[in-house]
């Protein structure tokens, strides 16, 4: 089993196996990072990676997953941008059963 040497933000350089670290690759910009779980100090690390260091973590036989964005993100905006007002009286509606009531029947009769 190939040894993988990463950098930790807190504890500095440590010493990992290719079952440790995981390559996320985006299918839709092709952009890579690599995860692993610092064995000193037991913080989840998120790297970027190019496309040479996918290469070579595949290569040694790390486990490579592919995702995509979310559709989300392709869907044109329409309407006022949400505001603090906004959530402020949508958090007001969730303690109030009365009106949380009145508002999901009209969302439901579609009015």
């Amino acid at each position: 089993m190939a040894k993988i040497r990463a950098s930790c933000p807190s504890c500095g350089d440590v010493e990992l196996t290719t079952e440790d670290v995981v390559v996320r690759v985006c299918a839709d910009d092709n952009s890579g990072t690599y995860t692993f779980m610092c064995p000193v100090c037991h913080t989840s690390v998120i790297k970027p990676a190019e496309q040479h260091i996918v290469d070579l973590l595949a290569a040694s036989g790390v486990k490579v997953v592919v995702w995509t964005l979310p559709a989300e993100l392709n869907e044109v905006m329409t309407g006022d941008p949400f505001t603090h007002d906004d959530l402020m009286d949508f958090h007001n509606l969730l303690h109030d059963d009365e009106s949380m009531h009145e508002a999901m029947t009209r969302l439901l009769k579609g009015v």
